[in-house]
């Protein structure tokens, strides 16, 4: 089916969000809620989210939207590539998260790094940023761009973490089974080809 409706009801909700953030008239910002609603309703009824769910997810926004950004840490070895095994899925993926407010996303991309997979790193090159809407990642609540840092390692030692029950290094032709709303399996192999190619310019969108 068609994701048209995930397109619909991000943009209702976003147009809603912003426009009870910033209208002073009571009953438009009483209208800006129910188009929220709708959005609401939509998202519950085209996925497996419960109302209240969504309602959830929505609510903690506020303000004007716009689409938020994960970072993703790209360590190569012998070439091989860091990945760390989710507890949520207990599907593997590049180490990142959503960046924090007050951090950069390399600063963001050392801490998660480090938390998930036990490393100290540097960051050095910008590998890719891509729209999750023209990438094959599931359908979602949110829009975001993933951002893909490459990093070297300084010192440290493969481990699990709060949100991660392992790391290991994986060559590009024994990949274990993806986290595919964290990474595909596309991307994972687009960040193998900056090993064969060390010039390769950054990708985007």
């Amino acid at each position: 089916m068609s994701d048209q409706w995930l397109h619909w009801a991000r943009r209702i909700q976003a147009l809603a969000q912003s426009g009870m953030a910033f209208s002073k008239d009571e009953f438009d910002k009483e209208r800006y809620q129910e188009l929220r609603d709708i959005s609401v309703e939509i998202m519950s009824n085209y996925s497996d989210l419960e109302i209240c769910s969504v309602k959830n997810l929505f609510a903690s926004e506020e303000g004007y939207q716009t689409p938020k950004l994960d970072v993703r840490g790209v360590v190569f070895s012998n070439d091989q590539l860091l990945l760390v095994k989710e507890k949520l899925d207990n599907k593997w993926s590049l180490p990142g998260g959503f960046c924090e407010v007050g951090l950069s996303p390399a600063e963001n991309c050392v801490k998660e790094i480090k938390e998930e997979a036990g490393f100290d790193v540097t960051p050095i090159k910008l590998l890719a940023l891509h729209d999750n809407n023209k990438q094959s990642h599931p359908p979602d609540a949110y829009h975001y761009y993933k951002c893909f840092i490459q990093c070297k390692i300084n010192n440290g030692k493969a481990s699990g973490g709060l949100e991660t029950n392992e790391a290991k290094f994986f060559s590009r032709n024994n990949l274990p089974p993806l986290s595919t709303r964290r990474n595909t399996e596309t991307q994972i192999l687009e960040m193998f080809s900056f090993l064969k190619e060390n010039r390769k310019e950054s990708l985007f969108d």
